[in-house]
């Protein structure tokens, strides 16, 4: 099983989390935040990864530290899962819809961080919209994959809910391993 446990403890957030790729999307998610909670649901229920997160933040100050924290512990869980990578699918390219709203990933597992995120949120999320980005900012620097992330539609918690969607089955479209393949990568090294 491709898994990883991280701890990271800071002056504002101490974050537990494991993650196993292979799972079965069973995800016990305590951040403090119960819509980010939700998020990570769609995440690993939709990816088919276990995921345990649990972390202790200072709320009181604002949201910004636990959700970028999560992040970049789970980039940094995803990019020890993965290993030396070999015979994964590397990319991926999804189209999500929730009611009237739809979000579209592309990934490539490159070991060369990168995001594009375009969309605009119309209000209503229980936190700053721009944390969305910047979760997905944290995540895809610490697990070096790249991503172009694009949404619409007219409700702002059907577009981020089909956007952490989106994401989870991309990732394990892109993570999947097929034992016939080598390193996926003209160069033989990702």
């Amino acid at each position: 099983m491709r898994s990883c446990e991280i701890t990271r403890d800071t002056k504002e957030t101490a974050v537990k989390l494991s993650i196993s790729l292979d799972g079965t999307g069973i995800v016990e998610a305590d951040t403090g935040i119960p819509f980010f909670d939700h998020m990570l649901s769609a995440f690993g229920r939709h990816g088919g990864f276990d995921l345990k997160v649990n972390v202790k933040g200072d709320l009181l100050v604002d949201y910004h530290h636990t959700i970028e924290d999560v992040g970049i512990v789970l980039g940094q869980a995803v990019l020890e899962a993965l290993g030396d990578m070999k015979g994964i699918e590397r990319f991926a390219h999804i189209a999500v819809p929730m009611d009237e709203a739809i979000s579209y990933v592309t990934l490539d597992i490159s070991k060369r961080p990168y995001l594009v995120m375009n969309g605009e949120f119309l209000g209503g999320l229980p936190f700053p919209d721009t944390l969305v980005e910047h979760f997905f900012y944290s995540f895809c620097t610490n697990a070096k994959i790249t991503a172009h992330l694009s949404f619409s539609g007219r409700d702002s918690h059907h577009m981020c809910e089909a956007l952490f969607k989106a994401f989870g089955v991309a990732l394990k479209t892109a993570s999947r391993v097929d034992s016939n393949k080598g390193i996926p990568s003209t160069k033989g090294v990702l």
